[in-house]
């Protein structure tokens, strides 16, 4: 497996700390986020004196809507939209991403890369596979995270089904995808690595904004549909059990179509600019 795809082995091995780091990160953010799911009542947390919470934070609890925060469906989403796991994520997908293209043409080393036997394609393909696997591994560290705890936490399992927490993870990674794509185009024509950093940070903050923003004040309602968490809603999908296909494959869609546009921009590019 090595030898046959050592520029991927080589792109995971190089970041290896980092990985190692965020992966540990994810489990003990997670981790927490269970803890004090279970521990405390989330009507205690958000709804003291019976009011409800505002409408802007569905925002923070990954819902259209009909998902409260104060809930233990949207606790657990919280947990995975909360800018923690958002940093954790754009991290892992701005490095890999700009070390796939614009790290080389930035420090000079593209041609020299091109001289060997090893196609732009290749180069590129099994680069955009080390940051594939880097994000199911981010995912899916969340994922069983929290399947563990509902399964063990008989308050957590009546209302939050471990269908849910698998169908939350699945989305997740299509969000993951859906800034994989966007960034490996940015690499591909880039010449600098702050290029790719800044474009994945803008896309993650400026989007959330966007959903928090349509979802806080109704004029601006309209704006959710051009925020990629608009259609990433983990809340909705543990309270739910089953996977919004609808969401998933339209963050998919934009992920994939990033990806051809990285090939097609990195295939046409001159090397010596």
């Amino acid at each position: 497996m090595r030898a046959r795809l050592p520029l991927l082995w080589l792109a995971l091995r190089r970041r290896r700390r980092m990985l190692t780091a965020l992966l540990l990160g994810m489990v003990l953010f997670e981790t927490l986020i269970v803890v004090i799911t279970g521990t405390l009542s989330p009507v205690q947390l958000f709804a003291g004196g019976g009011k409800t919470p505002p409408g802007a934070f569905k925002a923070f609890s990954g819902s259209t809507g009909a998902v409260s925060i104060a809930s233990y469906p949207g606790l657990l989403g919280a947990g995975l939209v909360h800018p923690f796991w958002i940093a954790m994520q754009l991290t892992a997908v701005g490095s890999l991403a700009a070390a796939a293209v614009a790290a080389d043409v930035e420090a000079g080393t593209l041609e020299l890369l091109m001289v060997r036997p090893v196609s732009r394609a290749r180069l590129l393909g099994e680069r955009t596979a080390a940051l594939l696997v880097t994000a199911l591994l981010l995912n899916l560290a969340a994922t069983l995270t929290i399947a563990a705890g509902v399964a063990l936490s008989p308050d957590l399992h009546r209302e939050v089904p471990v269908s849910g927490v698998f169908a939350a993870g699945l989305l997740g990674y299509g969000f993951s995808l859906c800034m994989i794509g966007p960034a490996l185009a940015v690499s591909a024509a880039a010449r600098s690595r702050a290029q790719v950093l800044g474009t994945v940070i803008a896309f993650g903050a400026v989007g959330f904004a966007l959903n928090f923003v349509a979802l806080a004040w109704s004029p601006a309602a309209p704006l959710r549909y051009a925020s990629p968490f608009h259609y990433y809603t983990p809340g909705d999908a543990l309270a739910d059990g089953s996977v919004p296909w609808g969401s998933l494959g339209l963050l998919s869609l934009v992920g994939v179509a990033g990806i051809g546009a990285a090939f097609a921009l990195f295939a046409r590019r001159d090397l010596a600019r």
